[in-house]
């Protein structure tokens, strides 16, 4: 290894994050959180009558999204060999369609139908003054908790029973 690599990326063999990694994603939170307000979509009686069949405007607003991202991930994965901020190279991480997809899937389709907000608009959602969106944030944090708690007790019984045997 050369010892300007070295220097780049404290030895790890990998690229050094850009400075602007920081910056850039909090002005991407920025423009996503701005987004979700002027559309009204972080307000969870809107979402609410969209899970409703009454306003369909989260399509529109969900469709703008993925073809503009769907846009910048086709060129850019053409057009560049590395992530320009992280420098990581561009890869694809796929997940098995299992058991643990479909029933966490299920209960975060639940949580959204509940509480009528998905996770980043619950955010937002503070920022055009509803306070009692907190609620549904601490159950976010709570659940996200329990879960990794089950899979930790979990993981622990599993290792238990294979050393046993």
């Amino acid at each position: 290894m050369s010892d300007e690599r070295a220097v780049t990326d404290g030895g790890s063999g990998e690229a050094a994050q850009s400075p602007w990694f920081l910056p850039v994603v909090l002005f991407g939170g920025m423009v996503f959180g701005f987004g979700l307000g002027f559309s009204q979509m972080a307000r969870p009686e809107v979402v609410l009558d969209f899970l409703q069949f009454e306003d369909f405007g989260l399509v529109f607003v969900m469709g703008g999204a993925a073809v503009v991202t769907g846009t910048t991930f086709f060129l850019a994965t053409r057009l560049l060999d590395r992530a320009p901020l992280t420098g990581d190279a561009y890869t694809r991480r796929l997940k098995s369609f299992d058991r643990n997809v479909l029933v966490g899937g299920g209960i975060f389709g639940v949580g959204w139908g509940l509480s009528g907000i998905c996770p980043g608009a619950a955010y937002a959602s503070l920022g055009v003054g509803n306070v009692t969106i907190l609620w549904a944030i601490a159950g976010m944090f709570l659940g996200a908790y329990l879960q990794g708690w089950w899979r930790a007790r979990d993981a622990t019984s599993t290792t238990t029973a294979t050393s046993a045997d």
